[in-house]
């Protein structure tokens, strides 16, 4: 019994008789050719493919596939083999899985369609081999999105953060405008649009506020015209508040971001913000409306004082229990500049006119002199310009600068101020010296009128004196506190407002 085998490389019958089948005259009608042709055309290479009109006579074996098998005779299949593959494909790229990874290689274009809509056959057969221009990758809503490297994000976000921080730090929202600082107290809007008159002395008890728990070590009213009701006050017990000290003695705020004692605290240029240092080696910068922390500064040291640059609201210097001082961006939170000097403490800094110098009080004395008491430093170049500015044996636990002339006082534990000229080099004028208060180891702040008639100062018994600025005399004393005034200072706006401050933690503000 004999039994019949079919191959693959068997000719069909339909071969053999020369007919074509069904299926073949489908595929011819399609205009889809496949042609296997051994061996590589002359002249040619691997990656050549050339396209050929159907033809019923020719040497080669022509075998003609429906356009959706076309795709599924892939290189791939034959790798073993030296035949190539002679296709022309279509304008749509299938969505076959086991296809779709060739779809991002390039494939000849034998064919271009004409207005008509017809295919001319025969032009641009070769495949191009040069490589194309690098593109940036597009992102693709419902795709894979490109592989970004870690060091590119990180960066990315540094500089957002960077932008954000440096937006958010002095210029908040305008939204947070409508609550504390968009109020106009009753009392300082008929002096806006007037200027300052001649300060008068306070005579009578306004508010007493007494929210405080421990000694408040600095109080300062807000420098906008139009938020000068509010006080702002640094304490002992590890809060700053901001009080309506004008109006209704009310508390609005109180701010509990420091884990230590608050020595310091001032406003902002601009009213929005609170800078503030602390015996926990920090200082803060708070927006006053929301209360966040803008921005958190540390240090190897307790601080003790700090002094906004009049020049660039941005930078401010930071001193403490350190023979350093530091000058801070809070843009960046980076340190700028570095101030060192042999010192064991910085009591207070002041910055003079224009900004390119300051003066920084410190402990370093002797025991017949003071040297280094006063140092007067040149901001730009961290140089020391004068160290010999005092020469008593007595330290100066505050500054103050002349709103109006280019001279600071001193305030010395020998119980007197001292007035020095603010420019180079900066001489201690030995006619003028304003005594009569006792200082006997506290931090005693004094401060000048607006106008700069009055110097005011308070004293270890609690009582605030004030000197006239030309004469060096008392004009007047305030008998204010039970315990010691550590601080005073006069309403920018109201020339009979003054408010003051002592050990016990009470703030009282007279008119």
């Amino acid at each position: 019994m004999s039994s019949l085998v079919a191959y693959e490389d068997s000719d069909s019958e339909e071969d053999r008789s020369g007919q074509a089948s069904p299926a073949r005259q489908a595929a011819a009608t399609s205009g889809v050719e496949l042609q296997l042709t051994s061996g590589l055309p002359a002249g040619g290479d691997a990656g050549s493919v050339r396209g050929k009109p159907s033809s019923a006579s020719g040497s080669s074996s022509t075998l003609h596939l429906a356009p959706d098998l076309q795709y599924r005779w892939r290189e791939g299949e034959r790798r073993g083999s030296r035949e190539t593959l002679t296709l022309n494909p279509p304008k749509r790229f299938p969505t076959d899985p086991w296809t779709r990874q060739a779809s991002s290689y390039a494939y000849p274009e034998s064919s271009r369609e004409t207005e008509q809509g017809h295919a001319v056959k025969g032009e641009n057969t070769s495949l191009n081999t040069q490589k194309r221009p690098a593109q940036q990758p597009q992102i693709v809503p419902g795709r894979v999105k490109p592989y970004v490297p870690k060091r590119m994000r990180l960066g990315q976000l540094d500089i957002c953060d960077a932008e954000h921080a440096s937006d958010s730090e002095l210029q908040p929202d305008s939204q947070h405008n409508s609550g504390l600082l968009s109020q106009v107290s009753q009392s300082v809007k008929p002096y806006l649009d007037s200027k300052y008159s001649c300060t008068e002395i306070p005579q009578r008890l306004l508010f007493k506020l007494l929210e405080h728990q421990g000694p408040v070590n600095q109080i300062q009213w807000c420098p906008v015209p139009q938020s000068s009701h509010l006080l702002l006050s640094a304490s002992m017990d590890r809060t700053v508040k901001v009080w309506d000290a004008v109006d209704s003695g009310r508390c609005w705020k109180t701010y509990s971001s420091h884990s230590g004692a608050v020595r310091d605290a001032c406003w902002s240029s601009c009213g929005r913000n609170i800078l503030s240092g602390s015996f926990d080696t920090t200082a803060h910068l708070t927006d006053v409306e929301t209360g966040q922390r803008l921005a958190e500064l540390r240090n190897e040291f307790r601080v003790c004082c700090l002094a906004l640059q009049p020049r660039d609201p941005h930078v401010f210097l930071c001193g403490g229990f350190s023979s350093e001082v530091k000058a801070w961006d809070c843009r960046s939170c980076q340190v700028i500049r570095s101030y060192k000097a042999g010192i064991q403490q910085t009591l207070d800094i002041v910055f003079l006119p224009e900004g390119k110098e300051f003066i920084t009080s410190t402990d370093s004395v002797s025991r017949d002199s003071a040297d280094r008491t006063l140092i007067a430093w040149d901001f730009q170049t961290t140089a020391k310009v004068s160290n010999q500015i005092y020469q008593e044996r007595y330290t100066c636990p505050s500054l103050a600068l002349h709103p109006k002339e280019s001279v600071f006082v001193a305030q010395t534990n020998g119980n007197y101020m001292a007035l020095f000229s603010a420019q180079r080099p900066y001489r201690i004028n030995k006619k003028k010296r304003y005594e009569g208060h006792k200082v006997e180891g506290y931090a005693v702040g004094c401060e000048f009128s607006p106008d700069g008639s009055l110097l005011a100062t308070g004293s270890s018994n609690g009582v605030v004196h004030f000197y006239n600025y030309l004469t060096s005399r008392v004009v007047r004393t305030l008998p204010a506190h039970q315990q010691a005034c550590v601080c005073v200072t006069f309403h920018p706006v109201l020339p009979a407002i003054t408010a003051t401050c002592d050990w016990s933690g009470e703030i009282n503000t007279w008119h």
